[in-house]
């Protein structure tokens, strides 16, 4: 049969757009999602919600000088509906929201245009916005914007975000009381009496489905009866903050599905963009997909879980058409209004390899022009991020022009790469790079090192949870550290004293805790914690200079302080109060990276045993701590084995 044309129908208080395989209406001026008719069913969202609570555009916003990362909650609502394109092809309308003077300190001082489209012959429907502070306007704090949506919780029960995280999820009734018990803080809830008996006991928190960016691609919810999928797909990343590793929220008990562009989740205040007074801004956030798909009983694959794969087909398909050529904004340039950036990276360590190393699998990408590392606390404008092959190859597509820098960092090595010189894209840049070289941090030799340079602490020890606080998804899963309430294991693991690990005997896969944490007393309060790292030298340079190379995958409120075989003196290195990424409670295994190069006088270290005390002195909370990426001791470059 044909493919039916789009239709577009203007009511009073309500719009409705329709292809003949769904039905979107929206509220008219407002543009919240009211309504998705799909396969038979007449609305996908929640019927129990009020209508401004089913799918919407929201932000959190703050006064200037406001520091922190709340605010204002600030659910989006136009004021003027605008027909952008009406044909059987394509419907593009808007919902704008403009401001004036007359609003200071009641709105956030942008001008809004919220947009939706669909497409014939299309199972879904795509939104976007743009979001524009002139010059003239007070400034404010943005921490965070999204689209939220929420599905009906009598169809809603099966979600998945991965291959290996997806699962049959509680009801929103299970995290009320008396259902579900409120635990160390308000999204963690353990589920005493939830409907389904088969979930008593364990843990429910939406943060243990967050995601990076660059793997937070597709996910969603399974009704089973009738078989039928919701699915939020973001085919770019360009348009988020913090680069590839940022982490953000997915899909969690509501039924909720979210898109989510900026937020200040696993990094704290350094990813809360603040706009002055007089800095013009505008961004355009998406389009996202909103994907709906759906099986027909007893005709081929009629498992219900097969509709994942179609989703993870169609995000796919998204992906290869970005940047798409249907929006109708112009400040949404196509793909000839692009340009590209391509080269080949290497690494030179002349202590592993006289010859150059192909950077493989380094995460390369141009961001706005900063510091070194800069691009993981950007957060304004646009990103464009690809990896290296195993030669070393990157080839980033699709670049938005302006001035950026270009940066990159290697798994296995350590520290940041940053190209000097300003790479400016027009329309139609195609720009070779040629051969870029990295020469990581080093003076000397390895004598030794512990953990792996990849920005992670997931390589090291991570307990099994208590049993009382358990998510069954990640029990014997490569994402152990998702589970519930680990801090609390540090000092049941070691109740006499901290952890002390011996180089050449210790193995940090076993004996290296994830996190150096707070030791919790009888009497409730917190204790600081020394860690402390043995190791025996054959000879010492006494007039060269050693060198302790610290990377930090996560910092929260935190301190670290090192001393050199005397646990009472001055320390040769103190960090400061760094961190406010909140990793350990949100179970993000890592934050922002942190990155120290400390100088180790020659007198300082003896000829036999010798140790490093690490102490994180800040003890008022369960989740202060710092998260240890990698750390390498090298002998003075003049240094010799032989």
């Amino acid at each position: 049969m044909p493919l039916k044309g789009v239709k577009l129908y203007i009511q009073d208080r309500h719009v409705m757009i329709d292809n003949g395989i769904l039905q979107l209406t929206l509220s008219n001026p407002e543009g919240i999602v009211t309504a998705i008719h799909y396969n038979g069913i007449d609305n996908l969202l929640e019927l129990l919600n009020d209508e401004s609570n089913r799918g919407y555009w929201d932000l959190v916003w703050s006064l200037p000088g406001t520091t922190g990362t709340t605010g204002i909650f600030d659910v989006i609502k136009g004021t003027s509906f605008k027909v952008i394109m009406e044909s059987e092809e394509q419907v593009e309308v808007s919902f704008g929201r403009g401001w004036d003077p007359s609003m200071e300190g009641k709105l956030v001082p942008l001008n809004i245009d919220k947009r939706f489209v669909m497409l014939r012959g299309c199972s879904g429907f795509y939104s976007y916005a743009i979001y524009e502070h002139l010059k003239e306007w007070p400034g404010f704090n943005l921490a965070e914007t999204r689209i939220a949506f929420k599905l009906r919780k009598d169809k809603f029960h099966y979600m998945a975000v991965a291959n290996n995280r997806q699962r049959y999820m509680p009801l929103p009734d299970d995290r009320l009381a008396p259902r579900g018990q409120a635990l160390a803080y308000p999204e963690a809830v353990l589920l005493v009496n939830p409907v389904e008996p088969d979930l008593k006991g364990e843990v429910d928190d939406k943060y243990q489905y967050s995601c990076e960016n660059i793997d937070n691609k597709v996910h969603g919810w399974i009704c089973m009866d009738p078989p039928l999928g919701f699915w939020q797909i973001t085919p770019s990343d360009e348009f988020r903050s913090g680069g590839p590793h940022k982490q953000n929220l997915t899909s969690h008990v509501g039924p909720t599905t979210l898109a989510m562009f900026l937020s200040a989740h696993y990094s704290g205040e350094d990813l809360v963009p603040k706009f002055k007074a007089g800095e013009a801004w505008k961004k355009v956030f998406g389009p996202v997909f909103m994907y709906l798909n759906s099986l027909t009983i007893g005709v081929g694959d009629d498992d219900p879980l097969s509709l994942w794969e179609d989703a993870k087909q169609q995000m796919e398909i998204e992906t290869q058409s970005w940047p798409y050529c249907f929006p109708a904004s112009i400040d949404y340039p196509k793909s000839d209004q692009r340009g590209n950036v391509s080269g080949t990276l290497f690494v030179k360590d002349r202590f592993i390899s006289d010859e150059y190393i192909s950077a493989n699998g380094a995460y390369v990408g141009l961001a706005p022009p900063g510091e070194v590392g800069s691009w993981q606390r950007e957060c304004k404008d646009y990103q464009f991020w690809t990896r290296a092959d195993e030669n070393g190859y990157f080839s980033i597509r699709n670049i938005r022009t302006g001035d950026y820098n270009l940066y990159a960092w290697v798994p296995g090595f350590i520290g940041d790469f940053k190209y000097d010189v300003l790479i400016t894209i027009l329309p139609g840049s195609d720009i070779d790079m040629s051969v870029l070289v990295y020469e990581p941090p080093r003076d000397g030799p390895t004598l030794w090192e512990i953990g792996i340079p990849d920005r992670s602490a997931a390589e090291f020890y991570i307990p099994d949870p208590n049993p009382l606080y358990i998510n069954k998804l990640y029990v014997n899963h490569p994402d152990r550290f998702r589970q519930y309430g680990l801090w609390e294991r540090y000092v049941q693991l070691y109740p006499d004293g901290d952890l002390v690990y011996t180089v050449g005997v210790s193995d940090y896969r076993k004996d290296w805790f994830f996190a150096q944490l707070n030791r919790k007393k009888d009497d409730g309060t917190y204790q600081r914690s020394t860690w402390q790292i043995k190791f025996k030298l054959e000879e010492v340079v006494e007039d060269g200079i050693y060198k302790l190379r610290i990377a930090l995958a996560s910092a929260t409120i935190a301190e670290l302080q090192v001393r050199m075989n005397d646990q009472k003196a001055n320390p040769i290195f103190g960090s400061g109060m760094i961190g406010k990424d909140n990793s350990i409670a949100r179970h993000g295994i890592h934050g922002l990276y942190w990155f120290y190069n400390i100088q180790v006088e020659g007198s300082r270290l003896v000829k036999g045993e010798n140790t490093v005390f690490l102490t994180q002195p800040r003890a008022t909370s369960p989740f202060q701590g710092i998260m240890y990426d990698y750390i390498r001791l090298e002998a003075p470059s003049s240094f010799s084995y032989v």
